[in-house]
Parts: structure tokens; sequence; C-alpha cells
């Protein structure tokens, strides 16, 4: 199922902005994958690590310097220290280190984002043991948190609840369903991500929220990951499946979203295209349908000429229409409709990428579009094109690190314009079928008279 030897760095994989303030919580990996974070970030720029609950003492040696600081003032002598990886804590007790105070910690914040310096924060503690529910206070995730990456450990799946596995394994039986004893699920696991005492417990508000399925460590672990996917995109960002111990990232799973580029006037073909009959629906309900089916969310179907009639063939179907005032200029005007629609609060930032889908492609398969999917969950490529009989072939997916160049494009141009920016990853595809748009009644004719469609 998946790519053994891609190239997903932790840092690409949790989309890391300028600076990020980022928090880890939950079990099975969290300060394995701070860390790696850190090492990886620290090629270009220091990275402070620090931690809001205890943190053992057989840790400090992963950061390149360890520093004690007990008030605030202390805080005054860092600028003279940048360097490497800095783990800034309070003082040592016994086995572990004390976490910084609430204050201490909002000035560590401050003096990070005057410095443009990346800010990491384990927030949690869960006793070396795979998997946690949370006691009431915790996780002490800070409200100045951007993102929060919630680490589980995937072997403890198949195995008993109980505090040898699970660190407070009552408070898990509670949110899960299952009674003490009995194994451990995806099904129950999952239930307690989505909780709002569980994975969801004490995310600031607008900060993005990553669950890092940990411990794949085997093939059937890794489709197991896959399979939980879907159902946690509900409650989360985007799903990542890795094996931090081998230092790999085997898939990132993020909403794609579904663009369907339907605001044409259709002048070649003489008629409104988006409205011809294909097997008793209009094209551009069949398209929808299409890619709903395929798990795309949000679907916006992006109208312009006879928006009315478009709009009225896909209106109860639950996606989003985008009209395009500027239609006449060409498509690319369609285009940058549905990356602002994304960019649109109600889209709250969720998707990691968009296929852009023509109105005169029906016959266009779910098995396609989910395989465009797949293919770019394994390797966050910046563009996926089919690639049928040699030929590039349509719709074609945008991850979102292109989304910027798309909204350059100008006139009767589409996505290809920017082909040279970016590298482009094809998707073998031996179906000669998608080759076929409908720019002419002939064409249109072949469509509806192949009996293999």
């Amino acid at each position: 199922m998946y790519n053994q030897n891609m190239s997903i760095t932790i840092s690409q994989a949790l989309r890391i902005s300028t600076s990020p303030c980022i928090a880890f919580t939950g079990a099975g990996g969290k300060t394995t994958a701070m860390f790696q974070l850190a090492k990886s970030m620290s090629e270009n720029s220091p990275v402070v690590v620090t931690a809001s609950s205890h943190l053992g003492a057989g840790q400090v040696s992963l950061a390149d310097r360890h520093i004690i600081v007990e008030t605030p003032t202390t805080l005054e002598n860092l600028e003279r220290q940048l360097h490497g990886v800095m783990l800034i804590t309070g003082a040592l007790d016994g086995d572990r280190t004390k976490p910084l105070d609430k204050d201490i910690l909002t000035g560590l914040n401050q003096f990070c984002q005057s410095h443009s310096i990346p800010l990491l924060i384990e927030a949690d503690g869960s006793r070396q043991k795979p998997m946690k529910a949370w006691a009431e206070h915790e996780p002490p995730i800070p409200s100045f948190v951007e993102q929060v990456v919630h680490v589980v450990g995937l072997m403890s799946l198949g195995k008993p609840l109980t505090d040898e596995v699970v660190h407070r394994p009552k408070i898990f039986s509670i949110l899960s369903g299952l009674k003490i004893g009995e194994m451990i699920t995806p099904g129950a696991l999952t239930l307690v991500l989505a909780h709002p005492q569980g994975g969801q417990k004490n995310i600031p508000p607008g900060a993005k929220n990553v669950v890092l399925l940990n411990q794949a460590d085997t093939p059937e672990l890794q489709a197991i990951a896959h399979g939980m996917s879907h159902t946690l995109l509900s409650s989360f960002h985007s799903v990542i499946v890795s094996s931090l111990k081998q230092e790999n990232i085997f898939a990132v799973h993020e909403p794609v979203a579904g663009v369907i580029l339907a605001a044409g006037e259709s002048t070649r073909y003489g008629k409104t295209k988006q409205l011809l009959d294909w097997k008793g629906q209009p094209f551009v309900r069949a398209v929808a349908i299409k890619a709903l089916e395929a798990g795309l969310s949000p679907v916006v179907v992006v109208v312009g000429a006879n928006a009315e009639q478009v709009e009225a063939a896909v209106k109860d179907l639950g996606v989003r229409i985008a009209r395009n005032a500027e239609w006449k200029s060409g498509q690319a005007s369609s285009i940058k409709e549905g990356i602002k629609d994304l960019a649109a609060p109600k889209s709250n930032g969720k998707a990691g990428s968009a296929i852009f889908l023509l109105v005169d492609q029906p016959q266009i398969t779910t098995s396609m579009l989910r395989a465009l999917v797949e293919k770019h969950s394994s390797g966050l490529f910046p563009i996926i094109a089919p690639l049928v009989m040699d030929q590039r072939a349509n719709p074609v997916l945008f991850d979102r690190m292109a989304f910027s160049d798309l909204m350059t494009l100008e006139g009767d141009v589409g996505g290809r314009a920017i082909f040279h920016k970016h590298r482009v990853e094809y998707l073998p595809w031996h179906d000669d079928r998608m080759l076929l748009d409908v720019d002419t009644p002939e064409q249109y004719q072949r469509l509806i008279s192949d009996e293999t469609l």
C-alpha cells in the first residue's frame, strides 16, 4: 500500500511554517517526534524545545544544550546562547525536569517570536506507554500554540486495556467504551482520539490539530492506520502514519478538495455543455457525484455562464457554489475562484490539495480520483497528473504549495501553465477513454455511444 522509499520528512508532513509554535501531546513517540523535528529544523535556525509537563532526565541528552530557567529574568541571557537545539526546562527534580511555569513559558514564546525561532513544547506525560487518556488537568497546552501534534503508539492495538499498555486505563475505558482487560481495537482508539475529552481536549482555538499514528512498523499496522484515517479526518486537519524509530513517514492523509470548472459558455460546442445529458443526468451533476463518491471534500462547483441552471443541477448534492463574475476572461479566472473558496474561513484551511475537474468529462472514474489522492498522500507531490498512453490527461491534483502560483494565472489558460515551476509526478493510467473531453457535438456522440462507459 505504501512506498517504502518515499522521502517525506517530518517537517514536510507537519506542513511547517516559518518559526512555528507546536505542542506535542499523547504517547508512543512524542518526544522522539519533537526532537526529530527539532534536529531537522536546526539546520537552518536555532530551535527551542521545552515542556509544560515533566521530562525524563534521560531526554536531556537529546538536545545540543540544556538551559535551566527558573525566573523570567533568566530569559534575558538566552540571546547569547542561540545555537542548535536548545532544551529549556525548570530545575532537575530527581529523575526528571520540572516544567516551566505559565509566566516563563509565555515569556519564552514572546522571545522566540521576536527572534523568529521555532518553539516546540512537550505538553503531556505518558510514563513511556504507547497510549494514554487524560486526567482533568491534562494536557497542559499553552493558549498561544499554533499547532498540536497528538502522537499515538499503534503497538498497543490488539493488546488488553491495562495499566501496562495505557496510561490512565480507567479514563481510556470510559472514553472508548472498552472494559478493562478487553483488546484495544482501531475503532476504540478512533473514538478516544475524536472525543472532546480525548484527542480533542484543550486544543487552543484556531490551532491546527494533527494526529501522528506512530509505530506503524509493519504492513498490517500501516493498513490499519490507513483505514482509520478517513474517520479521523473529521476531527483532525491531517493524519500522519509513521515509524519514527525507522525515521519513516509512510503517508500524510489530508482532506483533498474537488474543484469543478463549470463556468464556461461552451462557445465551440454551441450549447451549454454543463447540462448535456450523461446517463440521465447533466454533465455537471455526474462529475460532482463522482467527486463526492471519491471522498473529495469540499467539492466546489465554479459557475459563470448560465449560472442559475448549472446551480440548479447540483444544489441538492451538498456541494459548494463559487460564482465567477470574470468567467468571460477564461479558465484561469475559474481556477482562482475555486482557490479563493478553499481559502475562505468556512474551509478552515483544511484542504491540503485540490483536484481540478473538467465539467465535460463525466466519464471520470472514482478509482482514478482515489488513486490521485493516494499518490499524493504517499509523497505530498506539488502536482500529480494522470499519464494515459504517454499523454498527460485530466483531472490534475495540485498541492496547496502550488496554489499561490495558480493565483497568478491570467486568461484562457489552465494549471499546465505552472508545470515548469514545480515537480510534476505522473500517475500511469491504462484507460484511453480518460483522454476524451467534449468540445464538439461529434465528440459528444462518440462519448455517449461508447458502450464500455
